[in-house]
């Protein structure tokens, strides 16, 4: 599985989105209000779990963690850059 279906798998999980298939979200797509339509307490939520699951520290930057949760692609490169192996 790639790191890109892993973090829709997460989503979907974590956000209990049951009529949410991975194959419908897109990697480019946004996440936050266009796109996939999710809130804040939807990233709060995210930020936990992918916290937890690749062992991340984010930032205290509001803008800078809005560009890494932007879409699948953008997460999963901030994932690529923030982990060993």
């Amino acid at each position: 599985m790639t790191l890109e279906n892993e973090i829709k798998e997460l989503i979907i999980k974590v956000l209990e989105l049951e009529d949410i298939k991975a194959s419908d979200i897109k990697d480019e797509e946004a996440l936050f209000v266009d796109g996939l339509g999710l809130d804040s307490i939807d990233a709060l939520e995210l930020g936990m779990a992918l916290k937890k699951k690749y062992n991340l520290t984010l930032s205290s930057d509001k803008k800078e963690n809005a560009k890494h949760f932007y879409s699948v692609k953008t997460l999963a490169d901030f994932i690529r850059s923030n982990t060993v192996g």
